[in-house]
């Protein structure tokens, strides 16, 4: 039995990114694609629970959904074989066209429909580039990395077994980002930090009522040593796994920090 790929990703269901990543993975797994019906990036990791969702099959294989990229991992798992013939083994989302480093991992409808496997306890992976990258290559080098992954954690439960509540917490989500000018080597990195252009640009409609856009188009970022950023900067590849267990840092003693000083207020 080939291994099981669910592919999603935030850009839509046409994105070449997808298409790409698509056939790459398919030169050793099984692969169904449930993603959005139009781009959704920045979308986070938000589920639609206040409308209807319409689904459509818009190929052998290829589904899309009027939905988040949580939604369509979430309804991909949960519809019985609706989508999937079995629980898969995997979840790869890209390829984003457009990098996710730093906290663009709070934002990011990439890494949010791989988050939405790895909550299942499926290991996943999102995969980001420059938009000017070889989406071809790109994606060779997401579908070796999602093999490897594949061999690093399947052994211990099964192909399609469905893991405890134990095991999920523990469950891998990694990040890869890669440059336009890849060095092709690959590197494990931390979260780095990126500034954007913060803007409110209000505007008004032919009717004289006012509306906004959110946000600016530039954004930078500082050397920050072992960061994500800092391996973009020196054109490596980087794979930046983030836990589930989000208490599972040391604080550095702040916590305790706050308790003591929240109790002598008290």
């Amino acid at each position: 039995m080939r291994p099981l790929v669910l592919v999603s990703n935030d850009d839509g269901f046409f994105s070449p990114g997808l298409r790409a990543l698509r056939d790459a993975l398919s030169g050793w797994a099984d692969v169904i694609v449930v993603a959005p019906e139009t781009e959704q990036s920045a979308t986070s990791h938000s589920l639609s629970l206040h409308r209807p969702l319409r689904t459509r099959a818009v190929e052998p294989g290829i589904f899309a959904i009027d939905g988040t990229p949580a939604d369509c991992v979430y309804v991909a798992l949960h519809a019985e074989t609706r989508f999937l013939p079995r629980w898969p083994d995997l979840v790869c989302s890209g390829i984003n066209r457009g990098l996710n480093l730093g906290q663009d991992a709070f934002y990011s409808g990439t890494i949010a429909a791989a988050r939405e496997g790895a909550l299942r306890g499926i290991p996943a992976i999102a995969s980001s580039a420059h938009v000017k990258a070889d989406a071809t290559r790109v994606a060779a080098l997401t579908s070796r990395l999602a093999r490897a992954l594949f061999d690093a954690t399947n052994g211990a439960l099964g192909a399609g077994v469905r893991p405890g509540p134990s095991v999920v917490r523990n469950t891998p989500l990694l990040n890869l980002n890669v440059p336009l000018d890849w060095n092709g080597r690959v590197q494990k990195a931390r979260l780095g930090a990126r500034l954007y252009e913060e803007v409110i640009d209000f505007r008004k409609d032919p009717r004289g009522r006012e509306y906004l856009w959110l946000g600016g188009p530039g954004v930078s970022h500082a050397s920050d040593p072992g960061s994500d950023t800092d391996a973009y900067d020196a054109g490596f590849a980087s794979i930046t796994p983030l836990v589930l267990d989000l208490s599972a840092t040391d604080d550095h003693g702040v916590a305790d920090k706050v308790i003591a000083a929240a109790s002598a207020i008290g």
